[in-house]
Parts: C-alpha cells; structure tokens; sequence
C-alpha cells in the first residue's frame, strides 16, 4: 500500500505574497477586479470611445459625409413603412403659395400696409408693400377654395377605412394649411411631407399627427410626392410651387412616372406666369405635351378631372 503523502509544512523561510497595492478609488468587486491606473484608464476609455457605440446609436457616425446614402434610405424607408402601415393606398398631391392666407389675414395685412403708407406715401418700398396686401387679399380667397377642394376629396374617398385618394401637402403653411385644414375638418386623414430648412418650419396644426414626416433631401421628398400619386393639384404659388411643378410635368413627359391629371388650378395666374403655347410654338416641346395640363377654376371641377380619369363615380 502506497505510502500517503506528509502534510504539507510551512516554510518559514517563504512569505505569504504581498497584497496588490489599491489604488484609492478603484472597487474589489467581482465584475471589476482593481486594475493599475493607467489600465482602468485605458478601460474607460474603450469604453467611451465612440467605436465602441452600437452603429446605430452613433449618430455623430451616421451624420458623416460617407454615410448619406444610409441617411438617404432611411429617409425613404421610414416614410414607406408607415404609410403602408397605415394602409395609404393613393394620394392627391396639393401644391401652392405658403403666403396665399385666410382671407381676415390678409385683410389685417392690408390695413396695416395701408396705415403704413398713408404716413409716408412718397416711400417707394411701402408703396411696394401696399400693392402686394392688396394682391395677397385677392388671392385668399385661393385658401378657402384649397379648403373647399380637401373637403370634397377627402368625404368621397376615405370612406369604411379606405384610404385612397388622401391629401398630402408639403406640410407648411398657405395653401398646404389649407389642404391638410380641409381634411382635418371632416375628420379624414391627410399627409404633410415637411422639409428641414435653414430657418425652422413648424407643420402646420392640421396634418394627421402619424402622417407628418420630416426630410433633410428634398430628393427623398419629392419621391414620396409622386410615388402614390394619384392626381396633382398646383394652386398658385412661387418657386417651390414651380419646381415641384416642373418636376412632376418633366417625369410625365419621359414616362418616368404614372399617369395622373396634372391640374393648374386659376387659369388667369398660369397663364400669367408660364407660356405653355410658346415652348410649343418655338418647337421646344411637343404639341401633344400640352395634354399633360388641365385647367381648374372651383373645387368640383378639379375634382371632377380626378374622378373622371381614374373613373370615380
């Protein structure tokens, strides 16, 4: 039988190591055994460092030049996957002026202009001014005929949970409040696509709160215009009226997009502003490109172009 081991004997000799020097400040605790200063410093700063955050909370990372196209799809798919979720099947697009007012606005303008100028009527620039706050009250009454326009739209097409032909504006104020006012009054839902510009734009109060979004690409933006499109509808307006205008008539022309009625609503304003039968006539355009425009002077007869060419009763 196999001799069993001696217990073992202390060696006076041998000292029991020395405890680690703590340093003051640093935890014994289980998760985080003390560690030399510079390496705890070293720990805090992996931990800190903005490499280590989850790529999709570093957002000083995703705000990089690099990163656009991730910011742009971003932009797109948030967009996309709420409006679905919210079953929006079409859209009429509602484009116009953010300084065409209610009409006790403008009437309050033109008071003011009109104070102003009779206690310097030689002064150019308030002259100027007084001419603009007589115009600006003439075309109000382009805001409640927008209002009028969202109304009847909106009461004939979201009907039993549909939500087809939906009013989407810009989201700002003047004709957008209008359109997006005119739907919230009958208690229908309507789409504001804001833009982030230098000076802040607030969306105006009437957009349907889980449909109001908010781009930093005015390309992002414009794709959400068309891509739903089932009509749009340009009231007077300057030059982002214009260029949405433009945009839309360019991707018609090319077939880049689907059809739908392009419809300019106060003939006596556009005809005013752009000279369609001139591009025609100087050869620039086609003839036939002309059919991509209607005209538009009350709410019904807008509608009704829209009606008639999806074949709405």
């Amino acid at each position: 039988m196999a001799n069993k081991p001696d217990k073992a004997v202390s060696d006076p000799a041998k000292k029991d190591p020395e405890p680690l020097d703590v340093a003051e400040g640093f935890s014994l605790d289980a998760h985080h055994p003390a560690l030399p200063p510079e390496v705890e410093a070293n720990r805090q700063a992996i931990l800190s460092s903005p490499s280590y955050l989850l790529a999709e909370r570093d957002t000083a990372w995703l705000k990089e030049a690099e990163m656009r196209p991730v910011r742009m799809q971003l932009e797109l798919q948030k967009t996309e996957l709420l409006l679905r979720r919210h079953n929006i099947g079409s859209t009429v697009v509602v484009f116009g002026g953010t300084q065409i007012v209610p009409h006790d606005e403008a009437e309050a303008n033109l008071a003011q202009a009109q104070a102003a100028h009779k206690a310097s009527p030689d002064d150019k620039h308030l002259a100027r001014a007084l001419f603009r706050a007589q115009q600006k009250l003439e075309n109000s009454d382009y805001y409640e005929q927008t209002r009028e326009f969202a109304k009847l739209v909106s009461s004939r097409c979201q009907i039993d949970g549909k939500c087809e032909f939906v009013i989407t504006t810009g989201g700002g104020p003047g004709v957008m409040e209008a359109a997006n006012r005119g739907a919230f009054e009958i208690g229908a839902k309507s789409i504001g696509l804001n833009i982030e510009l230098p000076h802040e734009q607030e969306p105006n109060p009437y957009i349907t709160p889980e449909l109001c979004f908010q781009f930093h690409y005015f390309a992002m933006r414009k794709f959400h215009f068309i891509l739903r499109a089932a009509a749009l509808v340009v009231f007077p307006g300057g030059f982002g009226t214009l260029d949405e205008l433009f945009n839309t008539l360019c991707l018609r022309q090319t077939g880049r997009m689907q059809a739908i009625p392009i419809i300019l609503y106060g003939r006596k304003y556009w005809e005013g502003v752009i000279n369609f039968r001139t591009l025609a006539d100087e050869g620039v355009i086609a003839d036939e490109h002309m059919e991509l425009i209607d005209y538009a002077e009350t709410p019904q007869e807008a509608w009704e172009i829209i009606a008639k060419f999806h074949g709405v009763a």
